[in-house]
């Protein structure tokens, strides 16, 4: 149940196996605005971390660690019914079944959730910074991940906890 007041935060990052412009990630770099789009329009959906504005690059140009390869999705949404729907039930799911097309496994948590309150727009430093509790610390009312929420029924139907803890 979302606490009141407070919306959810979800910060994923990834690094991608080329660089954007590359063939390998082609069809990753293609779907970006389409996905985005429909996340966009989609009931719930509240803000995203928007990136230059060019077509097909989504926001590729934040560097995390001055690493042109690391990519991130930042958003913000109504509650965790809203984000898991668009997630679980959406092409989005498609494309996050092929991500190890696309990206590297990084071996360690690369995504994040946590409440923020409503209106507010995390920046990318606060959003790492919650995943590097995430990491330090486990799940935590600070930052968490889907396995946290007792309201994420998506996530476990899709048989992402067995994915998640390989």
């Amino acid at each position: 149940m979302t606490p009141e007041g407070m919306h959810l935060a979800e910060l994923n990052v990834g690094r991608l196996l080329a660089p954007t412009d590359d063939p390998r990630v082609a069809d990753f770099m293609a779907a970006l605005d389409r996905v985005n789009g429909l996340g966009k329009r989609m009931p719930g959906f509240v803000w995203m971390m928007e990136g230059s504005g060019e077509p097909g690059t989504g926001n590729t140009e934040a560097k995390i660690g001055g690493d042109p390869q690391f990519v991130s999705n930042l958003t913000v949404w109504e509650s965790v019914e809203t984000l898991e729907h668009f997630v679980w039930n959406t092409v989005h799911r498609a494309f996050y079944e092929r991500r190890a097309e696309w990206f590297e496994v990084l071996g360690r948590m690369h995504f994040v959730m946590w409440w923020v309150p409503a209106g507010h727009k995390p920046t990318l430093d606060e959003a790492l910074e919650r995943l590097a509790h995430l990491q330090a610390h486990g799940d935590s009312d600070r930052a968490f991940g889907w396995s946290y929420l007792k309201e994420a029924r998506l996530w476990k139907d899709h048989g992402c906890a067995r994915i998640a803890a390989e």
